[in-house]
């Protein structure tokens, strides 16, 4: 049985497509122990469909989506990582109301190289190298906000699980005695 890992509270790891969540999200999740849930797999069809076809989310489509990850992250009193590409303020106070303390991994990276891994990517990912203009045009950074770190995109993986292990240490909730 894989010891439980001594941190408390929700991470999001999140970030335009292309940033490198899932890898980072991955590589924290097994150094640290936890639990990682693949934001993607929860979008709706509708809207696989819509982003397949190279049309762009809007607000109300990514609802029923961000309904269902806020599930997941109440519905895991301890601590999950979860990817969310999180683009825009009221998306991330959204999944804030869900969970107490959450905190943001912000994977920042500029709009040529989200485009180039993107690109590499196409056969095996259902987003377009098409949209990813328009997510740099919803992105609202989140650097500035209550517990935010942001991360280099193009920095090595091992330097930043380093980085985020680090601050996801020493920004620990402490669990509340019962």
């Amino acid at each position: 049985m894989p010891l439980e890992s001594p941190l408390r509270g929700c991470v999001v790891f999140m970030g335009v497509s292309g940033c490198g969540k899932s890898s980072l999200a991955a590589a924290v999740s097994a150094e640290l122990r936890l639990p990682l849930v693949e934001g993607d797999v929860h979008h709706p069809p509708s809207s696989r469909a819509k982003m397949q076809a190279g049309v762009a989310l809007t607000d109300a489509d990514r609802q029923q989506w961000l309904d269902t990850l806020a599930a997941v992250l109440a519905s895991h009193p301890g601590s999950i990582l979860l990817t969310c590409s999180a683009l825009k303020r009221a998306y991330r106070e959204r999944l804030r109301r869900a969970s107490p303390d959450l905190r943001f991994v912000f994977l920042e990276l500029d709009q040529h190289e989200a485009q180039r891994r993107v690109a590499a990517r196409a056969a095996e990912h259902f987003f377009p190298p098409g949209l990813v203009a328009s997510q740099f045009a919803t992105l609202e950074s989140p650097v500035g906000e209550p517990g935010v770190l942001r991360v280099d995109a193009c920095a090595p993986l091992a330097e930043s699980v380093g980085a985020v292990a680090r601050w996801l240490r020493t920004t620990a909730v402490t669990a509340r005695p019962d």
